[in-house]
């Protein structure tokens, strides 16, 4: 949308022309001679199974969590407290971790690939004229649901297949080598027991640099004010909530080392939400992990973002069991997620409904001190008072202290005890690469085995999954027609 104001200075809204675009082309694959299985109905597992469509060879698709309908059931238990399924939640089912976490259709990743073409295919399947022209797209996890279940109507009506409910058999031997037909990995960036199954089996992995941290919120009210000028409402209603995108540059040491070298390392806002909710995003018991989302309308009173810290394999040590193999960035991540559940557990001393999330004021974080109160905020399952600057893990802990205090001068007021920050956001990105030839796009130790999207560390977001799985079913196709 483009803004402009008359001759009397009044603001007007100009929709930019939607130029058309090629419809794809689906075959029907019922009958189909090839077969290609694909793990996980995310945006990688999703994209890839719509081009073997076009190509007339038949996906099967595996996906450990419940179609988006029953999801949505099982994440509303969660939400009241009422317990976590370890196979659906807001990680796992149809459409993966971004079906309920926001829908933003932008990317980071430089990876090749053609973005719009994304964008039309998501149209294509119900989603806005909006997301064809907008720089910074978003869907809004209100829509999502309906656009992933016309995705999934598609592949059944044209002969694929997706069971759900159903976790992809591994084979039991070690030296299986996939050479029936190839198999897509799409697995998502919390599938750690199928990970630690791969690895058993000997699938070439590696430690991967990552970000975690805390998940922050302020008042929508104020970021509006600081990034908008203290703009009247009305030019608030006509572009919508202030949104922001922070990046700085801190000097933190390497954990457990005694090393002089300090790496320079960012700290930087990821998935920032305006007008959001904060939402439990955990998938195992005894641990606490949060992410944000926000409807299509951002219209909550609250504005919330990931605030991480760049981690380097070497960062990952506290906790860990497996240091020196590819897993270690894994183990690293769970013990936070833990270091999260039990910071509740061990303060209060009574029994803590299992959703519940650790929570500091933001100037009380930066400043060491204790919140004696929290203020109101968008995470339904509830915060409890707790003292993040002590538990958290270096460079955790001082690389966004540092980074809250950088931010707070570039932009005054952004610095308050107004916001809270809750444990953790330690799933930004996966910690563990599942190495793959460029070429091939194959594993390197399991020729037909094809690691795509943001499971595999390939990818970062919906839209670079979304390439990667188109990316991983075309190599497979160049493959079998060898």
């Amino acid at each position: 949308m483009t803004i402009a104001t008359d001759d009397n200075g009044q603001w007007l809204s100009v929709d930019t022309p939607v130029a058309p675009y090629p419809l794809p082309c689906y075959q029907d694959v019922h009958h189909a001679a090839q077969t290609v299985e694909i793990v996980g109905a995310g945006p990688a597992g999703l994209f890839a199974a719509l081009t073997l469509l076009e190509h007339g060879i038949k996906p099967v698709i595996y996906e450990r969590g419940k179609e988006v309908s029953e999801r949505k059931k099982d994440i509303a238990l969660l939400n009241r407290n009422e317990g976590l399924n370890p196979e659906s939640n807001y990680c796992f089912g149809e459409g993966g971790a971004g079906t309920f976490s926001d829908g933003k259709l932008f990317s980071r990743s430089k990876k090749r690939g053609n973005m719009q073409r994304i964008m039309e295919i998501f149209h294509y399947f119900g989603a806005s004229d909006r997301i064809l022209y907008e720089a910074h797209a978003h869907i809004g996890s209100d829509k999502l649901p309906a656009i992933i279940r016309n995705m999934r109507e598609c592949i059944l009506a044209h002969g694929g297949e997706i069971h759900f409910g159903e976790k992809w058999l591994i084979p039991d031997s070690p030296t299986h080598r996939f050479t029936d037909s190839p198999v897509i990995l799409a697995i998502g960036h919390s599938a750690h027991d199928t990970y630690r199954e791969l690895y058993a089996m000997g699938v070439q992995m590696e430690a991967k640099g990552c970000a975690m941290g805390v998940r922050i919120e302020h008042p929508q009210r104020l970021i509006n004010d600081i990034f908008y000028h203290h703009q009247p409402q009305t030019v608030i209603d006509l572009v919508g909530n202030a949104s922001y995108s922070l990046v700085t540059q801190v000097h933190t040491p390497y954990p457990n080392s005694e090393a002089v070298h300090t790496p320079t390392r960012g700290v930087y806002s990821f998935c920032m939400c305006p007008g959001g909710h904060i939402v439990p995003a955990g998938s195992m018991n005894e641990g606490c992990v949060v992410n944000g989302m926000s409807a299509s309308h951002r219209n909550s009173p609250f504005a919330n973002s990931g605030m991480v810290v760049e981690l380097h394999p070497e960062d990952m040590v506290d906790g860990c069991a497996s240091v020196h193999n590819g897993l270690s960035g894994l183990d690293f991540q769970e013990h936070l997620e833990h270091l999260a559940y039990t910071s509740i557990h061990r303060l209060t001393g009574s029994p803590i409904p299992p959703s519940v999330a650790p929570a500091q004021r933001m100037k009380d974080f930066v400043e060491g001190k204790a919140s004696q109160s929290l203020p109101e905020c968008s995470y339904l399952p509830g915060i409890v008072p707790s003292r993040l600057d002590l538990w958290l893990p270096e460079p955790i802990k001082s690389g966004l202290q540092q980074g809250f205090k950088d931010f707070g001068r570039k932009y005054p007021g952004f610095l308050t005890n107004e916001a809270v920050i809750l444990g953790v956001e330690s799933r930004s990105s996966s910690p563990v690469r599942i190495v793959r030839n460029p070429e091939t796009m194959q594993s390197t130790s399991h020729p037909w085995l094809y690691p795509c999207g943001e499971g595999a560390g390939y990818a970062g977001g919906i839209t670079s999954s979304a390439l990667d799985g188109i990316r991983a079913a075309e190599a497979a196709i160049e493959a079998m027609n060898k």
